[in-house]
């Protein structure tokens, strides 16, 4: 903490004037309140999903762009907005982070078409930039055993905020008669956290000298959003895998990604540093985060529709409402928000290493396990806690180690460079699973066949499986990388 009531330059780095401190029970109230405002609007469509497709008139299949859309802005946002928060100060650029996922999420509440409920989720991106400025005032403020239990409560706050959107969307779409109204809980929600953390959120007491690299920014998010939407739409009408399109758009991705790697090394101040990526650690922390991120975020919009489907109307699902729907994706929700509360005691008596691989088998063992047992429900949720434990133990594990891996006064960028990981990694799940809906969704029909279920799953299962083998190749604490 800075004592000094000047402001004085030190080298590159900034010293600002004291500010009364404060309180750190203030500090932890406004960040699990942003991450539980994070995670309303990452769980209130759940419930939605099927009455959305029949009031807007799409496919289950076109659902999944809810998802690649909201991810691929997520990986626009992550890096620029982490920056600027070790730039210009973490709560600064936070409340500006706030204000673009209100004007989203509004634009969301307003929604009567399928365009613009996407544009909303385009600004409701912009929520990805959370957590990684939200660790920058927290790691300002605590030491590193306090930060790492501060991440594990984060990540419980996200869950329980999950948990949260999703009863109360399923409960508005119950009660109340408009198939909209519902649509207008993230904007409730964002607006209250707004107002209580604006007065509350502290600023961050140093930060270090530099610029945004803006070039840096845009080839990386040229580059990903080409590869990905090539991957999101490839097999789909209109992008065969073999078109110019599909082929142009993906080659034009790589290439853009190449030139951006070599933008970076000759960078003074790079967005990202690429040379981290020569440590092995590093590699795995990124390879396991996109191993788990491929069927958390993929499945999104699977799971809800196959709960909510009947068997009188497409031959499998569970015929729940949106109210039962919300509460029978609890069980994973709980899983997860114990899970990554579990996760530093777990890592403290197996390590670090053993925590990726165990989290990673936990998640392949409950996707198997959907593929045996989706036609009860009782066994269906078992599956679903199993997978969501294993989550809770990678998202926490993942996050730790990616902020453990930066210095201090680049904690945000660290965090970031692991939120657009996240982000990567869901983008190629989602666009996987609406390559699968596509492919076996009968003309004219809005759900797919329940294959298309038990592919997804097993191809999640699959991923996850890697994931363990990749938690292996992780040095335990000490190792040389």
């Amino acid at each position: 903490m800075i004592d000094s009531g000047t402001m004085a330059e030190t080298g590159s780095r900034s010293v600002l004037p004291a500010r009364r401190p404060t309180p750190l029970a203030a500090v932890v109230v406004s960040v699990l309140l942003v991450e539980l405002a994070s995670g309303i609007i990452q769980g209130f469509l759940g419930p939605l999903l099927k009455g959305l497709a029949e009031t807007l008139d799409v496919t289950a299949a076109d659902l999944n762009w809810i998802s690649i859309v909201n991810l691929l802005a997520s990986v626009a946002f992550t890096p620029v907005l982490s920056r600027l928060g070790d730039l210009h100060g973490h709560r600064r650029v936070l409340r500006w982070n706030l204000a673009i996922v209100l004007l989203g999420s509004v634009l969301v509440g307003l929604s009567r078409s399928f365009p613009m409920l996407l544009a909303g989720q385009v600004l409701q991106g912009a929520i990805s930039g959370f957590f990684p400025l939200l660790v920058g005032i927290l790691r300002n403020r605590t030491t590193a055993a306090e930060s790492r239990r501060g991440i594990g409560v984060m990540v419980a706050a996200l869950v329980g905020g999950i948990a949260f959107g999703l009863v109360a969307s399923g409960l508005v779409a119950q009660k109340v008669d408009s198939p909209t109204a519902a649509l207008w809980v993230p904007a409730v929600a964002v607006s209250l956290v707004f107002a209580v953390t604006w007065p509350l959120l502290p600023e961050t007491d140093h930060r270090p000298g530099g610029s945004v690299d803006w070039a840096g920014s845009l080839l990386l998010c040229a580059g990903l959003v080409a590869i990905l939407l090539a991957l999101g739409m490839g097999g789909t009408p209109g992008w065969a895998w073999t078109s110019v399109r599909t082929l142009v758009t993906l080659a034009g991705g790589v290439l853009v990604t190449a030139l951006w790697v070599a933008v970076e090394l000759r960078t003074a101040a790079p967005m990202i540093d690429v040379r981290m990526f020569r440590r092995r650690n590093v590699i795995v922390v990124s390879l396991a985060t996109c191993a788990f991120t491929f069927p958390m975020l993929g499945l999104l919009i699977a799971n809800p529709v196959f709960l909510s489907a009947s068997v009188a109307e497409a031959g499998y699902g569970m015929g729940l409402d949106p109210l039962q729907t919300g509460f029978a994706m609890l069980p994973n929700m709980l899983a997860l928000a114990v899970g990554a509360l579990l996760a530093p005691t777990v890592a403290a008596a197996i390590s670090d290493r053993l925590t990726l691989v165990t989290g990673a088998v936990l998640m392949a063992a409950g996707y198997g396990a959907a593929v045996a047992w989706h036609f009860s429900l009782w066994p269906f949720l078992a599956s679903t806690a199993a997978s969501g434990l294993g989550t809770g133990l990678l998202q926490h594990a993942t996050r730790t180690l990616a902020v453990e891996a930066v210095p201090p006064d680049r904690t945000a960028v660290g965090s970031g460079i692991n939120e657009l990981l996240i982000n990567v990694g869901g983008s190629l799940g989602a666009a996987a699973i609406l390559t699968i809906f596509a492919a076996q969704t009968p003309t004219g029909r809005a759900l797919p066949a329940a294959g298309a279920y038990t592919t997804a799953w097993a191809l999640c299962a699959a991923v996850s499986a890697a994931g363990a083998l990749i938690g292996l190749l992780y040095h335990r604490t000490g190792s040389a990388d």
